[in-house]
């Protein structure tokens, strides 16, 4: 099987010795994509004849496997243990407010299991009793909404549902790149990332029900139940369209407590922080809330010193998840380079794929679906000489929007940012095989 000849996970690294071994070891490839493959599938049919994993018939197949009870909620095999999420040991960790980086290099297709979609928590997480939680719909003065109501999850979920998929991105992920900080691997470069499935019922179609003036309502202010009072301004303009939910379903199931359980906020495109978990109050207002979560935070510095206020759309990026920083290629050959893409402002158009590090582009294949606003997986061949490479990656969405260079995306935000980096990312292909993380 071609997976062989890559490391996809940093967690699962062979040794330095044990790399050497299997270079030493390995035979020699056909030149080009489609001879590389078929010579490496033949090597495999070649080494079964004697393989002892083929010749002796192991233990499982001799014997009764578990019973069901045994697993009442499904868990990864214990040979996948080492993926998972990780806290970055170079941030700082302030009371409950902390990260979890989602592990990039080892996922496939778009969406994130559960259990590894990436953490921000600004004062810890908590597991609500659903049956005490509480929704609470107003207005700023008693016009806004002709008929205020306070809803139970029983009463919300009895109200008909929708479930579409989206990408979640915090507004500071890659965030420590902007100062030329060149963190190991892509789960901590852009694992503040994730995509699922999302349940729940259209926050218009709440305000529908209590009388909302959509015309003197401009913006909704949702507020989250943990101790950190999160509060965040949503414009009218992004509920209207019936995009944004409110949410209980996460991937076919109830929301994680991690994630928000019982109810949270989907506001597609827009920065994670937005995205209210624990969410127990909308308010239907006139103007921008200006909380301090907006006031001081989640906001751009500029070149002359000031802030760029309510940036909230994530804007057009990409990232080549494999080969990534801290994987290594055992051997020369054919690889599929595959990565992730996404736009705040719609669908990805065109990926393009450099293994030059920018002066030679050549389209990617999107793998379907492509969803507005939702992960969309690309993958490109290469055919390794044994040379130094340089990949990068480049995304188009819809409108037209492209993803700049860190050159291009200085000159208009100089380098003391931290928020809203979608800079091009380049992975260099060393010699030995092993990929580390540089800045072109």
């Amino acid at each position: 099987m071609l997976s062989r000849f890559i490391q996809r996970a940093p967690e699962n690294f062979l040794s330095r010795d044990q790399m050497q071994a299997v270079r030493a070891g390995r035979r020699g490839f056909l030149a080009g994509a489609v001879a590389a493959a078929a010579g490496a599938m033949a090597a495999d049919r070649a080494d079964a004849q004697g393989d002892p994993n083929i010749l002796n018939l192991p233990p499982h197949s001799k014997a009764l496997g578990q019973p069901v009870a045994a697993r009442g909620y499904g868990l990864p095999s214990e040979w996948e243990k080492n993926l998972q999420r990780r806290e970055s040991p170079g941030l700082t960790r302030v009371s409950q407010s902390s990260v979890s980086f989602c592990p990039l290099q080892g996922l496939f297709g778009i969406i994130t299991p559960s259990g590894l979609h990436f953490e921000r928590h600004h004062q810890g997480w908590w597991d609500l009793d659903p049956s005490k939680h509480r929704l609470m719909l107003n207005g700023s003065d008693d016009a806004m909404l002709k008929r205020p109501m306070v809803l139970s999850m029983d009463e919300l979920m009895r109200l008909p549902p929708v479930s579409r998929m989206h990408f979640i991105e915090c507004g500071a992920n890659t965030g420590m790149e902007w100062g030329n900080v060149a963190v190991p691997t892509v789960q901590y470069t852009h694992g503040m990332l994730s995509c699922s499935e999302f349940t729940g019922v259209p926050l218009r179609t709440l305000l529908e029900l209590c009388g909302a003036d959509f015309k003197r309502g401009k913006f909704v202010l949702a507020e989250g139940a943990d101790g950190s009072g999160m509060t965040r301004t949503i414009p009218m303009s992004m509920v209207m369209d019936g995009q944004v939910l409110v949410a209980y379903g996460q991937n076919g199931e109830m929301l994680r407590p991690e994630n928000g359980y019982p109810l949270r906020l989907i506001v597609p495109g827009v920065q994670g922080v937005s995205w209210v978990k624990y969410l127990r109050r909308i308010e239907l207002g006139d103007m921008p809330y200006a909380t301090k979560d907006e006031s001081i935070h989640y906001m751009d510095l500029m070149p002359d010193g000031l802030h760029r206020q309510y940036t909230s759309i994530q804007e057009v990026k990409s990232v080549i998840t494999s080969p990534s920083g801290g994987q290594v290629l055992l051997d020369k050959g054919f690889h599929t380079v595959t990565g992730l893409a996404w736009s705040g402002r719609g669908k990805i158009k065109r990926v393009d794929v450099s293994v030059d590090g920018g002066r030679n582009w050549k389209a990617a294949r999107l793998e379907g679906p492509v969803l507005s606003k939702c992960l969309t997986r690309f993958n490109s061949d290469f055919v390794w000489d044994g040379k130094p490479a340089f990949f990068q990656s480049r995304a188009v969405d819809e409108t037209g929007h492209v993803q700049p260079t860190y050159g291009e995306l200085r000159k208009v935000r100089a380098s003391r940012s931290i928020y809203h980096n979608n800079a091009i990312q380049s992975w260099a292909l060393e010699e030995n095989g092993e990929v580390k993380n540089v800045q072109l």
